[in-house]
């Protein structure tokens, strides 16, 4: 029997729901998601596996203009998500026109790889702005298969999902088969963390902050966690705690309750608070909370 596997990659604006659209696809919640722009920061994989097929999802940060080294690093990969992908995703929604950044634009345009091109919260439009940006984006991306789907709702993600496994190389798996990602517990616990402080914060606070896993312990029916928040400045400290803990001890408890329903364990989490200083700026910070090599 002939086996088929590749990297599938997604790419796209930021809010466009590419990690929405990731957890339709491996069917279980891996990338964050939330209304904030820059929710995913780094490459995640999710691997989905059948008998004679491995595909390699891939969801990448939303695609931006730099300001600062973290964002070059998050640009970073994006360019290796186009340098390994059998097989491209690029989504976009309705009323985007492309991509925000020329070149990547380009390399989609150029590809000698296959280009699927979702159109997605197709939810949220008439019939007729659906055929008009299926006729604008055939003509933009000529080079790509155009879906229309809403990845909120699932509709149409089957026929996408099929679609990749057609296009996908004869290759053996990459990855042993009962593995479902790349990235270790504790990264998932980090980005948990993180996913509730992008809901529960505004402005920049958000974007301020890292999460550091320091011990992580299974015992007989209970998973034990120690969770450090880093921020740059003490000011966002004040905030992340809020008067009397209330604030820090709302983002622990919805990320206990998420962690419980992912490991299916009890989970007993323990978070505090620690300035960083500037640590989006810092090569060795970023080194350390994996963002460089």
């Amino acid at each position: 029997m002939t086996h088929k596997a590749g990297f599938v990659n997604i790419i796209g604006n930021p809010n466009v729901g590419k990690s929405t659209l990731m957890n339709a696809l491996v069917g279980e919640k891996l990338s964050i998601i939330t209304s904030k722009a820059q929710t995913t920061r780094h490459r995640i994989l999710g691997i989905v596996n059948g008998e004679d097929y491995q595909i390699v999802f891939s969801d990448t940060p939303g695609i931006i203009q730099p300001a600062y080294e973290l964002q070059e690093s998050m640009m970073d990969f994006v360019k290796s998500a186009f340098d390994d992908a059998d097989v491209l995703i690029y989504m976009v929604e309705v009323g985007e026109k492309e991509l925000k950044n020329d070149a990547f634009f380009n390399k989609i345009i150029n590809s000698k790889i296959p280009v699927i091109l979702l159109l997605n919260k197709i939810d949220k439009s008439t019939p007729e702005e659906v055929d008009e940006k299926i006729a604008y984006w055939r003509a933009k991306v000529p080079n790509s298969f155009v879906y229309v789907i809403s990845a909120l709702e699932k509709f149409n993600v089957e026929s996408v999902f099929y679609k990749i496994i057609e296009l996908l190389p004869d290759s053996p798996p990459f990855y042993p088969k009962d593995q479902l990602t790349d990235k270790s517990e504790r990264f998932f616990v980090n980005e948990k963390i993180r996913e509730k402080i992008l809901q529960q914060y505004k402005k920049e606070i958000p974007y301020s902050v890292e999460v550091e896993t320091e011990s992580f312990s299974e015992e007989d029916g209970i998973i034990k966690i120690r969770s450090v928040i880093m921020v740059e400045r003490e000011t966002q400290k004040g905030i992340i705690i809020g008067h009397k803990g209330a604030a820090i001890k709302r983002v622990g408890t919805e990320a206990r309750k998420d962690l419980e329903k992912f490991f299916d364990k009890k989970v007993f989490l323990d978070l505090y608070v620690k300035v960083n200083k500037n640590w989006r700026s810092n090569d060795r910070q970023l080194k350390r909370f994996g963002y460089k090599d």
